[in-house]
This record gives C-alpha cells, sequence and structure tokens, in this order.
C-alpha cells in the first residue's frame, strides 16, 4: 500500500461530511473530523487490536502506552487527532495488515452504532483502498450491524458459508429445505453419517482449534484434554476417507502440522459437499447429470474468504471403468475446475502417483503447505 493512499484515508476522514436526516429531508452539514476511535475512547477502541500495557511509553515519565495516551490525548490533549497513524508502536505506517485491520475495527458495530456513518466511511476506504487492490467486505454481523473483514479485490468467494457438510460415511444424507426463503436446511435421513459445523465463520476463517472446540461440545467431551479431542476429531475425520490411502496421506500430513505449528492454523476438511443433488447419478441418462462433482476431497476455509480446494485425481477422474483414458471424464473435470475458480475458490490438484507411500510424499506435501500458507499470511 502507497504513502499516496495512506494520506488520502487521513485526509478523507476530515473531510467526511455529517449527513443530518430528519422529517423526512437529508441535510449535508459542514465537513467535521470523523474520529477514528467512534463511540469508544482511545484506549478503548486501541485495546481491541493492541495490548497496551505491554506496548512502551514513548514519555519518560510513563512506562506503557497505555499511560502516555492518557497523559497526551486526554489529560493535556497535546496530541494531534490523527497521531495514531504515524506512531510507529502501532505499525499503521508501516503494515498493510495492520492498516486494514484498524480499518475494518473503525467500522465495527461496538464501536461505531450510525449504520449510515459506517457505510459511508466503508465508501470513503474501499474508493482509495481500490487503487491497491484491497476493499472491505461485510463477512458477518450483530443484531443486524455489518462486521468487515479486508481482502484483495478478487480474491476469495463472495457470500457468507452457510452450510458446512463434510466427513460423509455411509449412506448419502438426504436434505431438504426446511425454509427456502432463508436457506435453512434439514437432514431428515442418514445425519448420523455426515457432520455439519454450525457455527458462524469467522473473518479468519475456519481454525483447527475452533473445530476442536465444536468438536468437543458435539460430543459432550467435558474433562477431556485439548489433545484427546483433537485425536477424537482426527479418527473421525479420518474415517470418511475410506480405503483411499492417498487422501489419508494429506490428512496425516496435516494433523503433523497441527503438532508441530499449533492448532491456530486453518483446519482441513475433508468430503466437504460443494453441490448436493438429491437423486443418485443413475436416475439421469449417460452424461447428463447437472452436478457433476458432488463432494470436495479437501477444503481450507482462509482469511479474506479465501477458500482453497484440494483434489486427488485417482484413476477414476481421467479414465473410464475399463481404464481407458477419458475425453469426457477430463473434460467435466476440467470445467468443473473452471467454474470453481471463477467463482473465487482455489483449486490444486495431486495425481494419485504423487501421494504414494514413500519419504518424497511427505516432503511434497509438507513444501505445498508451507507455500500455500506463505502465499495467504496476512
Amino acid at each position: 500500500m502507497t504513502e499516496v493512499t495512506r494520506r488520502r484515508l487521513i485526509k478523507g476522514l476530515g473531510r467526511l461530511p455529517f449527513i443530518a436526516e430528519a422529517e423526512g429531508f437529508r441535510e449535508f452539514l459542514a465537513p467535521r473530523y470523523t474520529y477514528w476511535s467512534g463511540v469508544l475512547t482511545e484506549t478503548d477502541f486501541l485495546s481491541r487490536l493492541y495490548d497496551l500495557g505491554e506496548l512502551p511509553s514513548t514519555d519518560t515519565r510513563f512506562r506503557t502506552a497505555f499511560e502516555d495516551i492518557v497523559q497526551h490525548r486526554m489529560a493535556n490533549d497535546d496530541w494531534a487527532d490523527d497521531w495514531i497513524f504515524d506512531d510507529p508502536r502501532f505499525g499503521l505506517a508501516d503494515s498493510d495488515g495492520k492498516l486494514l485491520e484498524f480499518l475494518a475495527e473503525m467500522l465495527h458495530p461496538a464501536v461505531r452504532t450510525d449504520l449510515a456513518e459506517v457505510e459511508r466511511l466503508r465508501d470513503l476506504f474501499n474508493g482509495v483502498l481500490v487503487h491497491d487492490g484491497y476493499e472491505l467486505v461485510q463477512v458477518d454481523a450483530i443484531s443486524g450491524a455489518p462486521i468487515f473483514a479486508p481482502r484483495r479485490i478478487g480474491s476469495g468467494v463472495p457470500g457468507t458459508m452457510k452450510n458446512l457438510i463434510f466427513a460423509a460415511i455411509g449412506a448419502k444424507p438426504e436434505i431438504v429445505l426446511a425454509d427456502a426463503v432463508n436457506n435453512d436446511i434439514r437432514i431428515v435421513r442418514n445425519a448420523e453419517n455426515c457432520l455439519v459445523y454450525d457455527r458462524p465463520l469467522a473473518a479468519h476463517g475456519l481454525t483447527w482449534a475452533e473445530m476442536a472446540v465444536w468438536w468437543a461440545d458435539r460430543e459432550s467431551m467435558i474433562g477431556a484434554t485439548a489433545q484427546e479431542v483433537s485425536d477424537s476429531l482426527h479418527q473421525r475425520l479420518d474415517l470418511s476417507l475410506g480405503d483411499n490411502d492417498a487422501e489419508r496421506r494429506i490428512l496425516h500430513t496435516y494433523k503433523e502440522r497441527y503438532d508441530r505449528l499449533g492448532t491456530d492454523i486453518p483446519a482441513l476438511i475433508p468430503q466437504v459437499y460443494l453441490h448436493y443433488d438429491p437423486n443418485v447419478r443413475s436416475h439421469y441418462p449417460p452424461g447428463t447429470a447437472p452436478l457433476p462433482r458432488q463432494r470436495m476431497d479437501f477444503l481450507l476455509l482462509l482469511p479474506h474468504q479465501a477458500r482453497v480446494v484440494i483434489e486427488c485425481d485417482g484413476r477414476q477422474h481421467y479414465a473410464d471403468e475399463d481404464g481407458r483414458a477419458s475425453p469426457r471424464r477430463y473434460a467435466a473435470m476440467t470445467a468443473e475446475d473452471r467454474e470453481l475458480r471463477l467463482n473465487g475458490y482455489e483449486v490444486y490438484r495431486f495425481g494419485g502417483a504423487e501421494l504414494v507411500d514413500r519419504p518424497q510424499t511427505v516432503r511434497r506435501l509438507t513444501a505445498f503447505f508451507d507455500r500455500l500458507a506463505a502465499r495467504h499470511a496476512a
């Protein structure tokens, strides 16, 4: 992000017009400064993003950032209103990620209660950020008030996750629309064969730690250790892979990643329903099924609404039952990949031969996940 963009944002906050609405008319009043802390004090706002008791003071009379902010913004008021944007302790001048997180927090319902002001600020931010390829998008809501998060323009999948159905074993779940207007679904048969993550998706995506908390609640694992919960969840996910050893090597390699890096990294979710057709494929004449692929082998839900699909290609992806190459099957697979990418998904495929039981397979997968994490680093 350029210095020009940063300065435009600060200048824009100082010139944002205030709109008064009453008796059916709108009146533009004189421009006023839009305080970045909203209805909160500056220390309360900053405490949502930083530990002010750990950051140092710039005033030798005090020890912490909290103390010198109170002194210079509340007691003396001898710092400029936009001091925060140039203070190196907060990184807004040299870190795109920190600045974008700061701007998104300015729009949070706990910070700003006037929805009209939130909309004006978001328009201001996005109108400036677009030149550097960023935007703020709604990712959630509290009591009808939007919550925003930053993302790269053109990246990620628009919309909100509503149904995460995965790790199916046994007979296919039968799904109906309980409320078609709200897109509320209900599994009316074989619900015990699949898992349904029924919690809101945070702006940072879905981590293994969050999955484990959900699993512990679902299974009533009261008193179980974090490791016991994690192992139990992994074993259930492993069951959904059946006898597919290639996919199992992907899952097990990623489990080692949790052990090595901790559980606050994205969860690798197997056998996720992407499309759902209540009819079996044999219901249709050959080659006419409307949904070419119903489940993804693996899905990662990452920050900024990024969704990564990982596919493990066995012979059935490119050959007929007799083992002969099938241009029709290959064309259907590539067409579906194109559709996914145009909808914002990232798709990565591994050939079955890449996932045989050899030491280089683990190294290959580890290197892939390392590079993927670096690509999506905040």
